[in-house]
C-alpha cells in the first residue's frame, strides 16, 4: 500500500507522465513487500518550486507513503532510483530532488483498516 506524490516545476505532458508513473511503478519493488499492483501515484507538473529561494532551475519533490516500515537500505536504493527516474524524465539535477518518507502502521482500503 504504497503511495508516492511526485511534485515538480518542470513541465511534462501526459505521455511523460504515463512513462514516469510506469518507472515509479518498477521502482517501488525495491523495497521488499511493495508492488505496482497496490502502487498509488500522483503527478503534478508545472508546480511554482522555490529550492534555496531560487526557482530559475527545475525541482521536484517525492513524497513516499508506505504502511508499515522500509529498511534504511531500502530507503537508499529507493531514493537513488526516484532520482534518476525524475532526473532523466524532466531534466531536474540530482541535487534539486528531496524524498521524503513516511512509514504508517494504520492505513484504510475498501471502507476498513488493514
Amino acid at each position: 500500500m504504497p503511495f508516492i506524490e511526485l511534485k515538480t516545476s518542470a513541465a511534462a505532458d501526459s505521455a511523460k507522465c504515463e512513462a514516469v508513473k510506469a518507472e515509479l511503478g518498477r521502482a517501488i519493488a525495491l523495497v521488499p513487500g511493495k508492488s505496482e499492483g497496490w502502487l498509488m501515484v500522483n503527478i503534478s507538473c508545472g508546480e511554482k518550486i522555490w529550492f534555496r529561494g531560487d526557482a530559475s532551475k527545475d525541482s521536484a519533490m517525492v513524497k513516499v507513503a508506505v504502511y508499515g516500515k522500509v529498511s534504511d537500505r531500502d530507503a537508499d536504493r529507493l531514493t537513488s532510483a526516484i532520482t534518476k527516474i525524475v532526473s532523466d524524465n524532466f531534466g531536474v539535477d540530482a541535487d534539486r530532488v528531496y524524498v521524503a518518507y513516511s512509514e504508517h502502521d494504520k492505513w484504510g482500503w475498501n471502507g476498513s483498516d488493514f
